[in-house]
């Protein structure tokens, strides 16, 4: 995308075309605006469309630019926090509502795949979270008992069963979530833009909104080429990808830089045994590994870390270490694509929900799991602006924006210390 081969890499390569958009030139009058074309504005503008609202989304670069076009393509269930941690964040009654949306939210996602005939490469077979050593495994088995306790298909595996799901004998096991599975994300984001369009959402991209004011019940918005909208309510959905309108939401997020490397696709002799039925995988090392197939049987590896100036050739060392050691019958593969991108993350790692003004909603901070809560939680702002739920019967707290002081410090940490890491790590 913008002529940037390390925006979105092997996604970008195998996706299907985006639907045609064109940028807004003149006026509009619609029910609502949406800032941003990524999981939560697409499916929040597909819903409010199939309760006969008039939808506008503006997007100032492509469909999918951001985390949604960019991230590793796993649909997990819940947040990255375990479950007794989100009730102690949340309280019971609205932890239990997160817990069971996010729950249910990667079959959410495979049933709007199924409906709307999205071609994505939807596997909803599994994810393995892998066990490195004793201390990771130990971690999973306190996942697993707090997951099975509120009856979620969780399993945790020995490192014999792990190993025959992995293809490697490189971990000490595995919890299985039966509930999750992968897409190509690109994809997916294409596909929601074209049920949108489908069902009457206009969508305009190379659009920035460049102003917002207020007059009366209704919001007018100023865009970049001259355009203008004039809606009712404004959903902003720019996440990690937020610029010059609420900036504030920017300003609450810590952006995580993750990077993914693909090799070629793999032959076939090969395929026999890595990851058998098509699971996503990453492990329990603080800066993790994340690895997978697509559907064509390329291996692909990613962990935190820019690929941009020294990074770049630090993080392609680790790639081929790192799948070395996993698949050491991979060490020869070469890698073929590469991309990188921002993770907004809270200080929590729990999303936040805010009323940026009157009529003004936003659900942003999902902390690398945007697929599943992105698309639930883009339906739960189109049942509150339809009005059939309230502030109250929300799954987040309306709190006021909050920034990170400390934010620039952790980005930097983040990025400099992932490419330590990298260049001196040598285990798993």
């Amino acid at each position: 995308m913008h002529n940037d081969p390390r925006s979105h890499g092997l996604w970008e390569v195998t996706a299907p075309p985006a639907p045609p958009t064109t940028a807004l030139r003149g006026h509009v009058d619609v029910d609502v605006a949406i800032i941003g074309s990524g999981y939560t504005g697409m499916s929040a503008g597909l819903h409010l469309a199939q309760q006969s609202r008039s939808v506008a989304i503006l997007e100032a670069k492509e469909i999918g630019f951001g985390g949604s076009g960019r991230n590793v393509g796993l649909v997990n269930a819940g947040l990255w926090v375990m479950p007794e941690d989100l009730l102690t964040t949340l309280g019971a009654t609205m932890g239990r509502r997160v817990l069971d949306l996010l729950g249910n939210g990667p079959r959410e996602v495979f049933d709007l795949i199924a409906k709307h005939d999205i071609a994505c490469e939807a596997e909803p077979t599994g994810t393995l979270h892998c066990a490195v050593g004793r201390s990771g495994l130990d971690n999973l088995r306190e996942r697993e008992r707090q997951w099975q306790a509120l009856g979620a298909p969780v399993r945790l595996m020995d490192a014999g069963e792990a190993a025959r799901h992995i293809g490697s004998t490189a971990y000490a096991g595995a919890l299985l979530d039966e509930r999750a599975g992968t897409i190509q994300p690109l994809a997916y984001a294409r596909g929601l833009a074209r049920a949108a369009m489908d069902a009457g959402v206009q969508i305009h991209t190379g659009t920035c909104v460049t102003g917002a004011q207020q007059a009366g019940e209704w919001w007018h918005l100023r865009t970049s080429g001259g355009g203008s909208v004039r809606a009712r309510w404004v959903i902003v959905a720019t996440n990690a990808y937020t610029t010059n309108m609420w900036p504030e939401l920017r300003a609450e997020l810590v952006h995580l830089p993750y990077f993914n490397l693909a090799t070629r696709p793999l032959p076939p002799r090969l395929l026999e045994t890595i990851l058998p039925k098509k699971q996503g995988a990453w492990d329990t090392k603080e800066i993790l590994t994340s690895f997978r197939l697509d559907q064509a049987g390329r291996m692909i590896i990613g962990s935190v870390g820019a690929l941009d100036r020294a990074g770049r050739h630090i993080h392609h060392a680790w790639g081929r270490r790192a799948l070395a050691r996993i698949y050491p019958q991979l060490k020869d593969e070469p890698f073929e694509t590469e991309w990188y991108g921002s993770i907004g993350m809270t200080t929590d790692a729990v999303p936040r929900f805010h009323q940026l003004a009157p009529h003004v909603v936003s659900i942003s901070g999902y902390n690398g799991r945007g697929i599943s809560p992105g698309t639930v939680f883009g339906r739960v702002l189109a049942e509150l602006v339809c009005g059939t739920i309230g502030i109250a019967d929300m799954p987040l707290p309306l709190g006021p924006v909050e920034p990170v002081r400390t934010r620039p410090v952790r980005e930097a940490f983040y990025n400099v210390g992932s490419a330590i890491a990298h260049a001196g790590t040598a285990r798993l």
